[in-house]
Formats: C-alpha cells, sequence, structure tokens
C-alpha cells in the first residue's frame, strides 16, 4: 500500500492505485478503493470516504470552504465526478461526470444521475434519483439494492487489481461472491 503523510488514514482499503493523489486530513475505510488519476485534497475541514466505496478514474474530491466532504459506505463514486465539501449518504451511486457542491446533502440509497449539477446547499432525501442542471429529484425509489451491489462489484474488482488480476469477471470466486451478496440483500429487504 502507498505511503502518504501523516494526516492520511487508511483502515484496510481494498485497492490504491499508483497515480491517486491523496493530500490533507483524509481517512480511506476499509475495503474502498482510489482508481486511477483521483484527486482528493483536505487543506481544511477533512474527507472521509466510507467503508467499500469505490471512487473511480479521475474523480475529484476537494472540502468546501466551511464544510467537510463525507461520502458514506458502499458508495460508487464514478469516473470524472466532483465533490466539492458535500455529504453523501450510504449506497449512494453518484453518475459520470456528476458535480456536487458544498453544503449538499444527499440522501442515503439515492442516484444522482451522470452529469447532474448539484447546486450549493441542496438537501436531496433517502431514496431519490436526481437529475439535472441544476439537479431536481425526478423519482423516489430505494436504489440500496443496486447501489450495494455496484459497489460489492468494486470491491471484488479492487482486491483483484490489488494482485494484479484485471479480468475478476472471469473468476468463479467473483460470482459466487456476487451471488452472496445479492441473496443476503434480497433476504435481509
Amino acid at each position: 500500500m502507498r505511503d502518504f503523510d501523516s494526516d492520511v488514514v487508511l483502515d484496510n482499503p481494498a485497492f490504491i492505485h499508483d497515480t491517486a493523489l491523496v493530500y490533507g486530513k483524509v481517512f480511506i475505510g476499509e475495503g474502498a478503493s482510489l482508481w486511477p488519476y483521483v484527486v482528493i485534497r483536505s487543506e481544511m475541514h477533512e474527507v472521509r470516504i466510507g467503508r467499500r466505496t469505490n471512487i473511480q478514474d479521475f474523480v475529484m474530491i476537494h472540502v468546501g470552504n466551511e464544510t467537510p466532504t463525507i461520502i458514506g459506505n458502499n458508495c460508487s463514486i464514478t469516473h470524472h465526478v466532483t465533490v466539492h465539501g458535500a455529504d453523501v449518504g450510504d449506497n449512494c451511486l453518484i453518475g459520470i461526470n456528476a458535480t456536487l457542491m458544498d453544503g449538499v446533502k444527499v440522501g442515503q440509497n439515492s442516484i444522482v444521475a451522470g452529469h447532474s449539477i448539484v447546486t450549493e446547499g441542496t438537501v436531496i432525501p433517502e431514496n431519490s434519483i436526481v437529475a439535472g442542471s441544476p439537479a431536481k429529484v425526478i423519482k423516489a425509489r430505494d436504489n440500496s439494492i443496486a447501489n450495494t451491489l455496484n459497489a460489492r462489484f468494486y470491491y471484488e474488482n479492487a482486491l483483484a487489481y490489488a494482485k494484479g488480476d484485471h479480468r475478476v469477471t472471469e473468476r468463479e470466486s467473483f460470482r459466487k461472491a456476487m451471488d452472496a451478496e445479492t441473496r443476503a440483500l434480497v433476504e435481509g429487504a
């Protein structure tokens, strides 16, 4: 695992790519993953990345002037997303190239559609799907199972990448892990 400055706390993440840049007071949770060209900066406040959350390629995470950035457990922050001083609840998916601005609060089990811009101070209720610029709630639905399964996919992929295996979906162990996660989620619902 990479060495970062003393303010960066790693709680056994699954994978951190060599190109990921992490500066300031940052906590990265157990089983989390940082993919190529992620940038996380926290010159004030803090950034917290939850358990089994994946921060995908080219994501930029920064703090706001008055707000930290907190991302919950089992989240997928997809390619080219910008999170700037926002709070994202557990089991959320933030779509490709979306932007979350200072003071945004995304309720758990939500989806922010790709290319959406969630403006300063917006509060998104739990179990929402939001889209647009500025983003607005377009549907209410519990997205927890789909979002958690996406996070599990990235967790399994991260464990494989950490071993140099770039084709995890071809492995029987991957299919078994995903099936077990699906059963557990459906039975618990």
